[in-house]
């Protein structure tokens, strides 16, 4: 593990971590770290650590850790993985931590939550969480949420957050008092489906309080968009537009419900207005959408485009254009393809010792949910076989296989080559990486010419069948620029 500046999410992790009192001396010693051999381990990581090897500090004292089967050599481990800026590795520690804490200390699930969560792996902390919670006063559990809710916002996949925090808040009673986090809770319910819990969540909000502009422009909205009690809804939207007329989303819900009730003209003036206050790619959606319905496609269009640039990924623009524009649309069934050519990465280094650079060739094969990536050197020698399913990734080479979580992060750590293998297939096709924000521009066809995702902005050029022959893939990083060219000898069909 290189040494690497401290990542501003983990430095405060680390702050609170030390504010806390939860970092414990290495030198601490417990019945199994009593032998000499032990302590001269001990002694031997932290000179190992000081001279810069954290890896290798890193290592011995989680192994120690479960050979002595001491939570608190876990903890130091954890602590040595932050400090160096390595998310993953501290999440491993953090497991080994928490595994080996007796049940009633939670302390270690506190951390391994959090670091889920920062990992952007919210699905998987929601049975730790869930543990959590059980062993916690009513006032901790609300502390518990208030913190989760605060990360929502840093989530790549906003649907996969709001569904864990409905599944960990659903577990206990909320306290009516804190109207947002109850009403957090009533649109995480939203996205899971459960309309039915978000609308008596929502109730009770305004039984408290008929003025929370928040819960009146929700509550409203979700009986428009659903078409349902289109009277009460005018009125509880109408409501909060008095009380908040300056407010984009507010206007965009008053757009919304007029048009559901065949007011389209006045619809499309309060959407365009909503749109020019707050550009977002769901008020575009609305917009281009009752623009379609008054006979004005290319009007229509146009909005939609605005939307895609915006965020291609955002649920009400992919539900109208799967409607109304489905050559835009990003198909929902799983796909099958084969691509295979030549690559060049050239990295542009903060100074001159960190250019480097590396070409090849390669083949990407999609079956269903399963890419399997092959990277071959320049005169066709294999270098590595990356296979990607959800939630893992493998890299095989020399008879060796190195798993991870994250494709992206595996590739560069194993092989130095900062290449994009995580939904790499569905950016060869035009399509954007599920989850993560996205921005998409196209061409006078209609085809994507332009996706920026993830940091990686890509340009494609297509041929008159409409087939994929080059694409270039450039991000900058803390490395510096980073330039990969793909020239394709057989395109998918």
């Amino acid at each position: 593990m290189s040494k690497l500046r401290l990542k501003p999410l983990l430095q405060v992790l680390l702050v609170t971590f030390l504010a806390a009192g939860l970092i414990l001396p290495a030198q601490a010693q417990s019945n199994g770290l009593e032998s000499g051999e032990a302590v001269f381990e001990v002694l031997a990581s932290e000179i190992a650590l000081q001279r810069g090897e954290a890896g290798l500090a890193f290592n011995t004292y989680l192994e120690m850790a479960r050979q002595y089967n001491d939570p608190r050599l876990a903890q130091r481990a954890m602590e040595i993985a932050i400090t160096n800026g390595s998310p993953s590795l501290a999440l491993q520690a953090a497991q080994s931590w928490d595994n080996l804490t007796p049940a009633s200390d939670t302390k270690p699930k506190e951390v391994l939550v959090t670091l889920l969560i920062l990992s952007d792996r919210w699905s998987d902390a929601i049975k730790p969480a869930i543990n959590l919670l059980k062993q916690q006063t009513p006032a901790q559990q609300e502390n518990t949420l208030k913190q989760l809710q605060s990360l929502l916002g840093k989530a790549k996949n906003e649907s996969e957050a709001l569904n864990a925090f409905y599944e960990i808040a659903s577990t206990i009673k909320l306290s009516p008092n804190d109207a947002t986090l109850v009403y957090t809770y009533a649109m995480a319910a939203e996205k899971v489906g459960r309309l039915d819990v978000m609308e008596k969540t929502l109730r009770e909000i305004l039984s408290k309080n008929p003025n929370d502009v928040n819960a009146l422009n929700a509550l409203g909205y979700s009986l428009a968009d659903r078409n349902l009690k289109l009277s009460e809804a005018f009125i509880l939207i109408n409501k909060a537009h008095q009380l908040s007329p300056k407010d984009g989303f507010i206007l965009d819900s008053l757009g919304w419900v007029n048009f559901r009730l065949g007011k389209n003209a006045i619809a499309l003036e309060q959407l365009q207005q909503a749109f020019n206050i707050k550009p977002e790619a769901d008020i575009a959606a609305h917009t281009g959408e009752v623009l379609w319905v008054m006979n004005q496609p290319e009007q229509a269009e146009e909005m939609w485009r605005q939307g895609q640039k915006l965020d291609a990924n955002n649920s009400t623009l992919k539900e109208t254009l799967k409607r109304l524009k489905p050559t835009w649309s990003v198909s929902e069934r799983v796909s099958k393809g084969s691509w295979d050519g030549r690559f060049a990465v050239k990295v542009t280094g903060l100074t001159n010792t960190q250019n480097q650079g590396g070409s090849g060739g390669f083949t990407l094969t999609q079956d269903e949910l399963k890419d399997i990536l092959e990277i071959r050197n320049p005169v066709g020698g294999a270098i590595a076989k990356i296979t990607i399913t959800p939630g893992e990734a493998s890299l095989e080479r020399d008879g060796k296989v190195v798993t991870a979580v994250d494709a992206d992060s595996l590739v560069q750590n194993t092989l130095g080559l900062p290449l994009p293998a995580r939904g790499l297939s569905d950016w060869l096709r035009g399509q954007i990486r599920p989850g993560s924000n996205a921005s998409v521009e196209r061409n006078s066809k209609g085809q994507v010419s332009k996706i920026d995702q993830d940091g990686w902005n890509l340009i494609y050029s297509w041929d008159d069948s409409n087939r994929l022959e080059k694409l270039l893939m450039t991000r900058n990083s803390n490395v510096g620029s980073i330039d990969i060219r793909l020239v394709f000898d057989r395109p998918d069909d």
